[in-house]
């Protein structure tokens, strides 16, 4: 299993190199996650499950970000949801969200706790991922499109206004969890 993840270069380190190293040499640990994530042949939620990370952003008149996926986009291009992304190795699913949000819409937030974890499988795209939302609050800036490509529209919205049919399946399970909550 481990050899089918490895690119010819480590490969050629765990069969050539290591077997001559002195039994008292301290042998690098490569992690197997670590190297998952840098080998181009393998894709997150694809190849093995990726973990995504996304907020239900609150600006100081109690609305929410939505953000509308773009073409590239690794699913659900179209469809509306609460912004986030990928979380990448030695990041906190927190650290992530912030990042995330940061990076794709220049605003800075504050994550007050976690809402919902979400097994997103799409059988026909052969994805898996594992979807954690939290909630949080505007601290910073105003939103606006940083990379086009991943992000075609954004809006604030009353969450009563929210058509759930418009967002992706993970948005869709958060506000379905977010609603139940608050008792609406």
């Amino acid at each position: 299993m481990l050899l089918s993840i490895l690119n010819r270069d480590e490969l050629f380190l765990i069969l050539h190199l290591i077997p001559e190293i002195p039994t008292h040499t301290k042998i690098p640990y490569f992690h197997p996650f670590k190297i998952l994530q840098n080998n181009p042949y393998m894709k997150k939620g694809k190849d093995y499950i990726g973990v995504g990370t996304g907020a239900m952003v609150f600006n100081a008149e109690g609305k929410v970000l939505l953000a509308q996926r773009g073409p590239d986009t690794n699913n659900e291009a179209g469809k509306w949801e609460f912004p986030g992304g990928t979380v990448e190795f030695g990041e906190t699913c927190e650290q992530a969200v912030v990042r995330e949000v940061e990076e794709e819409l220049g605003i800075r937030i504050e994550v007050e706790r976690m809402l919902d974890v979400v097994d997103h499988i799409l059988p026909d795209e052969g994805q898996h991922w594992l979807s954690i939302t939290y909630l949080a609050r505007l601290v910073a800036g105003e939103p606006v499109i940083l990379e086009p490509r991943k992000c075609a529209a954004i809006q604030w919205a009353r969450v009563e206004e929210i058509r759930e049919a418009d967002l992706s399946f993970v948005s869709q399970s958060n506000l379905r969890k977010y609603l139940a909550e608050a008792g609406k």
